[in-house]
Order: structure tokens, then sequence, then C-alpha cells
């Protein structure tokens, strides 16, 4: 109910006359006319007229989403004016400004309409659950509770630019091959449906039997030439079929995991990213004065492996009962014994926060070289897939040629 709330929260375009005199006109989201007016009056302005919105069906599938990306700008930009001495209500409207998306300049001035409202920061974002998960509200109502909201958000600010650079990395490692594929297969077909017949007609006019190898190639040409759309529909429904299973299958998506995890070049990749979240995210909240069982609980989530997930779970399990955090990841043998051993010299130490974020650093750096290994060393395994498929197209459209030469 909450995330139709947010989405369905209305506009209200208004015209008045602020305190200086001056006339202005604006938009302002609100639950209603009657909160829309109690907050431009607390702004002091006097309303001349005031009206609903009306939402543009065209516009409203045109609009653009509210991305990652935008989530972590607004943060950044939040802590910045906060940290300068500006006051909540009044950065709401400067970052709201300077926000290249109109969706989340609508988000923006949703949540500052529930502030002037009397609602808490924390509260406000709880209001929109599809942008702001329980980890980011936690973290802001602790800052709030201990009234120092501006270091917090700079501690999340940091946070989500961490979380963002790994994740792009990650999609970096995994679109390059990905899209050389999808061309590979592209081009494939093009000549299947257009060159191949065209050799085809030329090999008729032969007489004699063709090779078994251009048989084939022909063979598949014919096929494809009739039942391409066919091959298009069945590509299309194997994709949306793997996407809805992932959407509502948990099995389908533990199973997914699992294999990430196994994944013969990629594996090793996910499985440093996965640390690096889950150091990065600790450190984060438990250096936020959030009770380490806590933190776990946060933690768990955010390393998005149901593997991990589950052996985070455990470890909390274990703390909870009295035992130190070393030997609870010890116990998982999920964890490298790096990252065991920081945890251990932090706990002793007192200093658990800083060996945290060390481990999230040093892992964050081996997911960025392994990132640009995998890319040189990817450039000539595609190279010779590609090899493959055109080159074998292209002897197999050659090897009749070359027989008659041979005979002749």
């Amino acid at each position: 109910m909450a995330v139709k709330k947010a989405q369905m929260m209305p506009t209200f375009a208004y015209e008045g006359i602020d305190r200086k005199g001056a006339k202005l006109k604006g938009e302002l989201p609100a639950r209603n006319m009657a909160l829309a007016k109690v907050t431009l009056r607390k702004q002091g302005i006097t309303i001349k007229t005031i009206r609903e919105k009306r939402k543009n069906i065209l516009e409203g599938l045109m609009k653009k989403k509210v991305s990652t990306t935008d989530i972590t700008i607004f943060t950044r930009q939040l802590a910045t004016m906060m940290k300068a001495g500006v006051p909540l209500v009044q950065s709401f409207e400067i970052v709201a400004e300077g926000l290249e998306n109109p969706s989340m300049r609508e988000v923006v001035l949703g949540i500052k309409g529930e502030v002037e409202g009397g609602n808490t920061f924390a509260g406000a974002l709880r209001k929109y659950p599809q942008y702001f998960d329980k980890l980011f509200c936690s973290l802001v109502e602790s800052g709030e509770q201990s009234g120092a909201l501006e270091t917090m958000l700079d501690r999340v600010a940091i946070y989500k630019e961490k979380s963002e650079l790994l994740k792009q990395k990650i999609k970096k490692a995994m679109k390059y091959p990905a899209a050389v594929v999808v061309v590979a297969l592209i081009v494939t077909i093009i000549l299947m449906v257009k060159v191949v017949p065209v050799f085809q007609d030329l090999f008729s006019s032969f007489g004699a039997d063709l090779p078994a190898f251009t048989k084939m190639v022909v063979n598949m040409s014919e096929w494809m030439q009739k039942y391409w759309f066919i091959l298009i529909i069945a590509i299309g429904f194997m994709i949306a079929g793997f996407m809805e299973a992932k959407k509502r299958s948990k099995k389908f998506r533990d199973f997914l995991d699992k294999a990430a995890l196994k994944a013969p070049i990629f594996g090793d990749l996910i499985y440093k990213s996965i640390i690096a979240r889950f150091s990065r995210t600790l450190a984060t909240t438990f250096a936020a004065g959030v009770p380490l069982i806590d933190a776990l609980e946060s933690t768990a989530g955010a390393t998005n492996n149901c593997v991990y997930e589950e052996a985070v779970m455990k470890i909390r399990e274990d703390v909870s009962t009295g035992q130190q955090l070393q030997f609870a990841m010890r116990v998982t043998n999920r964890f490298p014994s790096m990252a065991v051993q920081m945890v251990a010299i932090g706990e002793e130490s007192g200093s658990l926060e800083d060996m945290l974020d060390k481990v999230a650093t040093y892992f964050e750096n081996e997911v960025d070289n392994a990132v640009d290994g995998l890319t040189s060393m990817m450039e000539p395994l595609i190279m010779a897939v590609l090899g493959v498929l055109v080159g074998g197209l292209v002897i197999a459209m050659y090897l009749p040629i070359f027989q008659m030469g041979s005979v002749v």
C-alpha cells in the first residue's frame, strides 16, 4: 500500500505571493489539497490560486524512472548541503532544483512535503520503499536520533557511492561479452538468411553432391528462411520466461545465486564483490551505532546472494549467543581468511569498523583488477568465437568451389 500511495501522490499547481511581495508560481506534491495549502502557508506564500494538476497518461508512460544513481546523487548533494549548515527543508529545495530527472525531483519534493507536515526524515523516506530500502531508512533514523544527521548522511552517501561503483564494475564485466555474443548471433542470422541462399542458387547449378558440412549449413539456412519468426518468438518467450521465473520463484533465484558463484570465469568476481558489499555494509551500519546483531540482519540482505544471506544470518545467530564475530565467520567457511583475520584484529583493538572498511576497500580494488583482467582476457576469446562462427560459414560456402577446382 505504501508503494501505491507514493506513486499516486497528486501534484498541485499554485500561484501566489511570497513574504517580499513577489509573484511566484510552481508545483507541489502533497497527499491532498488541504496539506498543500498548509505547506505553502508555512513557507510564507499567500495563495492566489491552487489546483490539482491532471496527469497525462502519455507523459506517465514516457516518464524517466528513478535509478539507484539518482538516489546516490540525491544522498551526496543532501549530505553536502547539511554539512554546509543549510536547514533540512531548504536543502530539499536546493537539491530538487538541481536534479535533471523529473521523477526524482517529484520524490524529493514529496519527502520535503512530508517533513514540513511534521513527519521525520526517516518516516518520509519510508513512504518511498521502492527507492529507499530498510538499511537506508535505519541509518537516517539513527542519525536523527543521535543528533548527527549530517554526519550520518555523509556516511550513507559514501556507502551508496561505493556500492554503485562496485555495481557498475560488475555490469562492465558482464555487458561486454554479452553485447559481442548478441552481435555475433545477429551477424550469423543475417548470413544464414541473406548470404547463404545466394550460394545455394549457385550450388544448385553444379549438379554435384555438396560436402556434408555445406549441406548442414544450407539445411539450417532453409529452415531459418521459413521459420525465422518462430525462432524470434521462441527467443522472446525464453527471455520473458527467464525474467518471470526469476521474479516469482525463490528456488530459481537461489539456483541462479549458487550457479553464479560456481561460474568458471565470473564466479571469482562475484565472490569478491559479495565480500566487498558485506564488509562495506557492516562497517557503515556498525559505525552508525547500530547494534552488531541488527547490523548483521541488514547486511544479510545487502549481499544479494542467498548463499551469503544464509551465512550472515547464521553468523547473527552465533553472535547473539555470545560468540565473537571472527569465530562465527570462520565457522561458515564462506569468508576468506584475510577478512576473518582483519575482523579478529578489529575486535581485539576495538576498531572493528576501521578493519571492515579496510577489507571492503581491499576487495573493491580486487574487483576492479579482476574486471580489467577479465576484459583483456575476453577480447581474444570473443574474437576466436566470432572467427569460428563467421569463418565456419565462409568455409562451408567455399568448400564446393574448392572441390570443383581440385577436380578440374
